[in-house]
């Protein structure tokens, strides 16, 4: 496929559920001409928990039906794959891919005052270690305190954003955290920004939160500037289009997705993954 003059050509975004939606809201605030492929694996979520090799089988299942989309890029809005896949995808396809781990930690490295950093994500991404790599390639002298919170992803798919179960897991996970010196925070993984406002009450107003969804918008605006593939020129009265695609739970995913984007999902295609 040439993908250099298909400017018009979708980008492809896909996470192990609903949680990189946050990813699709921050890209069409910030590039409204793009069209979109969204792919939620949500019949085998959460991806945080399962082994390497499983999560490079099913990243690679997506990216192939990803690229019968046609796409021009694709981002992979799941912290847990770009800590352990990205170079892996990279080297299956021609199409760019981009994760959203660099874009935070660039962003974290670069608001930190006093060189105290924390990382929360699931078990795969904090052990991959891949959030202190990145950040002390900016500033080798940051200090990264990294915690697992695997209960925050099925709290968040299970709407329990306002539950009183929730501000006891976040009680849980960041009591440490909350004692601690740092004063940046990095929300590591694609569900967590949609606990912003509790967890930013429960850590204090003098600590920076990181989302890394928006940072990685602006990598992807930067990218298809680079390379040329921008969907710049909007055609009179056409509007982009957003596909979105799960392999399980389409109702629920709808319900999600409008709860999240500022645009109407009226329609979400169910994918057997496991064909490709």
């Amino acid at each position: 496929m040439d993908i250099d003059y298909r400017k018009d050509a979708p980008i492809g975004v896909f996470d192990s559920g609903v949680g990189g939606l946050t990813v699709v809201r921050e890209i069409m605030q910030n590039l409204p001409n793009e069209n979109l492929v969204y792919f939620g694996d949500t019949a085998r979520v959460p991806y945080g928990s399962k082994s390497v090799d499983t999560i490079i089988r099913f990243s690679k299942q997506i990216v192939r039906f990803l690229q019968t989309k046609n796409v021009k890029a694709i981002v992979i809005a799941c912290n847990t794959v770009s800590a352990l896949a990205l170079d892996i995808l990279r080297k299956e396809t021609e199409i760019p891919i981009i994760g959203v781990v660099k874009p935070g930690a660039k962003v974290a490295a670069e608001v930190t005052k006093n060189k105290k950093v924390g990382i929360i994500g699931t078990e795969a991404t904090v052990k991959s270690g891949v959030y202190t790599k990145f950040i002390q390639q900016y500033h080798s002298d940051i200090e990264v305190l990294a915690k697992a919170c695997p209960l925050f992803v099925p709290l968040v798919e299970e709407g329990f954003v306002d539950n009183r179960i929730t501000s006891e897991a976040i009680d849980y996970y960041l009591h440490e955290m909350k004692q601690s010196e740092i004063d940046t925070l990095i929300l590591g993984c694609t569900h967590y920004p949609l606990l912003y406002n509790r967890v930013k009450s429960y850590m204090g107003e003098h600590i920076c939160l990181v989302n890394p969804a928006h940072e990685t918008a602006l990598e992807l605006k930067q990218l298809l500037q680079e390379k040329n593939l921008e969907n710049i020129q909007k055609k009179e009265g056409k509007i982009p289009t957003y596909d979105f695609y799960s392999s399980d739970a389409p109702v629920r995913f709808k319900a999600f997705a409008n709860s999240v984007l500022p645009y109407s999902v009226d329609w979400i295609e169910h994918i057997n993954i496991e064909e490709f």
